[in-house]
């Protein structure tokens, strides 16, 4: 760390990211490291909205501190499993009780196969917003049976937490890889709305224009597509902040760490 302090700014950006990213492969790092990947001698403040609401994240040495965190999914798990075995609701967790829009996904197997992802674009406290997607995205996304509690050692948690959005100037306005985008079109009179996390168009190999008629399709557009049609798009994107815990690496932590 007095190496990482001594170097230029430009410096400190690239070597933070990378004791980050190591930080991260990890199952259950410490309170210290992860305040320690986190200092900066500046906080600025960087602020995004979403229907008029702020979302704020605090700014060091040129880049935003990390809100989510392991902990998050942990929790997910908690949930979910405390409602699947009828043990009652788990304490309130120890992590920021912030307001974001967020959404928790869950994969299965060793292909990690797509499970039940639901969520909000509306500004949610995490501690309850969190405990209340992670049963909705594990019991009630209508692409999936309820799970069950035989699928849990095969489970992954992945919370994302939805930030910086902004207005698209066209369908096409948007980065692979960086932005997930939220389209609203009308559809026989009817305006519909749908949406991809960052991750999925380019886990999937698309194109931009292939993104958004699979998003058509997913929103139950029953219109021809066109490229006409596509214009007619109104596009939001946005970035997130994600992390995923396996169930063996939630297990893990919570032998070394007493439940909340």
């Amino acid at each position: 760390w007095a190496l990482i302090r001594n170097t230029s700014s430009q410096q400190q950006d690239t070597l933070l990211s990378m004791v980050l990213k190591m930080l991260r492969q990890t199952s259950c790092f410490g309170d210290s490291d992860r305040r320690r990947a986190m200092e900066g001698r500046d906080e600025r403040q960087r602020t995004s909205k979403q229907d008029g609401q702020a979302l704020t994240l605090p700014i060091q040495n040129g880049y935003h501190e990390r809100v989510v965190c392991p902990e998050m999914c942990c929790y997910c798990f908690d949930v979910l499993i405390a409602h699947l075995t009828h043990t009652g609701s788990p304490r309130s967790p120890h992590f920021a009780n912030d307001e974001y829009p967020l959404f928790v996904t869950w994969k299965i197997g060793r292909d990690r196969r797509l499970r039940g992802c639901m969520g909000t674009f509306s500004p949610r406290k995490l501690h309850r917003g969190l405990a209340e997607y992670a049963l909705t995205s594990s019991l009630k996304d209508n692409r999936f049976q309820p799970m069950t509690i035989e699928e849990i050692t095969r489970l992954e948690c992945g919370v994302s937490l939805l930030t910086n959005f902004e207005k698209g100037h066209d369908y096409l306005d948007w980065e692979i890889g960086i932005h997930g985008i939220q389209i609203e079109f009308t559809d026989s009179g009817v305006l519909k709305t749908a949406t991809y996390l960052p991750e999925v168009v380019k886990e999937q190999g698309w194109t931009k224009e292939q993104a958004i008629d699979s998003l058509l399709r997913k929103g139950n557009c029953k219109s021809p597509v066109t490229e006409e049609y596509r214009r007619t798009i109104k596009l939001t994107r946005y970035q997130t902040e994600k992390y995923v815990v396996t169930y063996d690496e939630y297990s893990r932590c919570r032998r070394r760490h007493k439940p909340y």
